[in-house]
């Protein structure tokens, strides 16, 4: 992962909790790219950038971090992919591209694995997706993930939800 995404995660977001959800889906983004033969170095920083502007302003993210990203660099499919995670809520831009899909698919699920091994002696480690699952339907337990966007994200990217969250599991295993 190049240098200008660390400095630039480390730079606009100060909240180690935030931080560290950037770095799950950067895992999750990796994971994937891996087994997609995408470029892995591009699909982590999408990952690590795609709440850039979400602490400091949180009603136009994700569109205040367009022009913090076309400074660092970053081309349009990047910006499109972190403008389309928040498709159609927040941005008119659709998820077109693979990267996209999948941003928009790791995004909530690693929120609610995270909070799942909290509750586990031995972390993400010892997660597995059908209690992920039966979480989901507790709408106390990590009230500000979006379980329709859990599925969602899954369906977009044509695979079933436990293999999704097994996924999930593994990527996040690995950081």
């Amino acid at each position: 992962m190049e240098e200008k995404a660390v400095r630039l995660l480390e730079k606009y977001i100060e909240n180690e909790n935030l931080r560290s959800h950037c770095r799950h889906v950067s895992a999750c983004m990796v994971y994937y790219a891996e087994k997609l033969g995408e470029d892995k170095s591009v699909w982590g920083e999408a990952g690590l950038l795609h709440d850039l502007d979400w602490e400091k302003f949180p009603d136009t993210h994700p569109n205040t971090a367009v022009p913090i990203l076309e400074e660092a660099g970053y081309g349009k499919d990047f910006i499109d992919a972190i403008l389309g995670h928040a498709y159609p809520d927040r941005t008119n831009v659709p998820r077109e591209s693979l990267m996209a899909k999948y941003l928009f698919a790791c995004d909530e699920v690693t929120g609610l694995v995270h909070a799942y091994s909290l509750m586990k002696p031995g972390g993400v480690k010892d997660v597995e997706p059908r209690g992920v699952i039966k979480k989901m339907k507790d709408k106390a337990f990590a009230r500000n993930v979006n379980r329709e966007d859990i599925r969602k994200g899954a369906e977009e990217i044509g695979i079933e939800l436990s293999e999704h969250i097994q996924n999930i599991i593994n990527a996040m295993s690995s950081t």
